[in-house]
């Protein structure tokens, strides 16, 4: 799948890490073969099931910048609000101890951000910088398991919905008409919709025997959850009755389960979640782990998109080195290398450049020149530059 050059993917580490454990952890209980155990003792299910699922995702959607997003120990404002929040979670297996750390470790390798917010969780970082991410024209994708984050999906911004079980295995793309299909509202609606059901996951209780269907029922009649709160006295029945005598708990699930959008978080979106990874860090972190069989796979998926890095920066240095010719007055001519279809549907392959000052139209000495890629394939300064100096005109 092709993407633009500005596609920002956001990924929510603990979601993936834990999804990823558990995937190959239980399986390995059952048979009782754990494969993915360092000869130290050091388990790295999480590890190895998380870059594959990175690299899956980097090989079908081919993302310009990457950054990871994890939750921290302790609470946040929400425990603070409601102690009781996520509780009652089924305790994790000591085998994933030390994982997200080595996962932190392979992000670094990758050159990948992973990002952490004192009091917020991860979910809290997505939403934010899906903001900037769409305000600055990005293309967003979230690889989150995470059900909050139906309500940043937009015509801009899609979830990539990980999918256990049943005959939908894999990664669900889920745009708006997925997500209303899936929760009967529109993703803006659904945090209203999971503050009246609850939210198993978040350990939030609902309103008592009101289901989705319900639910939603509501929000389309009244418009939004305010509106069901202000026509509350007109819904009748044993439902109503158990809305009115749990308002209060909608209210407060609806407060903690809106995500925060407007954290400070110190990141130049455009140069520090740029995906360039480093494959020989890499290829030294799969010796500290152990992992073989995947080296050739990740250098595979990776390999073309540091070529491309490489590629972009000589073209990069190239023109701006045209650029200063060009100031100096002592550049000559820019042939242009066209597409093969007619002329009036042609598009620029190239410039071919040359800083000899004599034109030799002898094949035994030629001038000496190169070529650089077609405008679109350029740094927008650098098309601009050129553009002043009249190398390239405008369409």
């Amino acid at each position: 799948m092709s993407t633009s050059d500005k596609t920002l993917l956001l990924i929510d580490g603990h979601s993936l890490a834990l999804r990823s454990f558990f995937g190959i952890y239980t399986m390995a209980e059952k048979t009782g073969q754990h494969v993915f155990v360092r000869s130290d003792g050091q388990h790295t299910e999480a590890v190895h099931a998380f870059l594959s699922t990175l690299l899956n995702i980097i090989k079908d959607y081919r993302p310009s910048h990457i950054a990871v997003a994890f939750d921290l120990p302790g609470g946040t404002f929400r425990t603070a609000e409601y102690s009781d929040y996520k509780g009652g979670r089924t305790e994790i297996p000591q085998a994933f101890d030390g994982q997200i750390d080595l996962i932190k470790k392979m992000l670094t390798a990758l050159r990948i951000p992973a990002l952490t917010q004192e009091n917020y969780e991860a979910d809290d970082i997505v939403a934010t910088l899906t903001r900037r991410g769409t305000e600055e024209n990005y293309r967003v994708f979230i690889l989150s398991g995470d059900r909050d984050i139906f309500q940043l999906v937009t015509d801009k911004v899609t979830l990539l919905y990980p999918v256990t079980t049943g005959p939908s295995k894999g990664i669900q793309l889920m745009d708006p008409a997925a997500v209303e299909k899936k929760t009967k509202v529109p993703p803006r609606l659904y945090p209203d919709l999971a503050a009246l059901t609850g939210e198993q996951a978040d350990n939030l209780p609902g309103v008592p025997g009101v289901g989705p269907g319900f639910a939603a029922k509501w929000l389309t009649e009244y418009g939004d959850l305010d509106g069901v709160i202000a026509n509350q006295d007109s819904i009748k029945g044993k439902k109503g009755e158990a809305l009115r005598e749990n308002i209060e708990n909608v209210r407060r699930n609806r407060r903690l389960n809106q995500l925060v959008d407007d954290l400070n978080i110190p990141l130049d979106l455009g140069e520090d979640t740029r995906f360039l990874p480093d494959l020989d860090a890499l290829d030294s972190f799969f010796d500290e782990v152990q992992f073989r069989t995947i080296r050739k796979r990740a250098h595979d998926t990776l390999g073309p998109v540091v070529r491309a890095a490489g590629a972009a920066t000589r073209t990069a240095a190239a023109t701006a080195g045209v650029v200063r010719l060009m100031n100096s007055g002592r550049g000559r001519s820019l042939p242009c290398r066209g597409s093969n279809p007619p002329p009036r549907k042609r598009y620029l392959l190239g410039l071919s450049l040359s800083l000899s000052q004599r034109i030799n139209r002898s094949p035994r000495k030629p001038p000496r020149s190169f070529a650089i890629g077609a405008p679109r394939l350029l740094p927008k300064a650098t098309v601009k530059a050129l553009m002043c100096l009249n190398v390239l005109k405008a369409p």
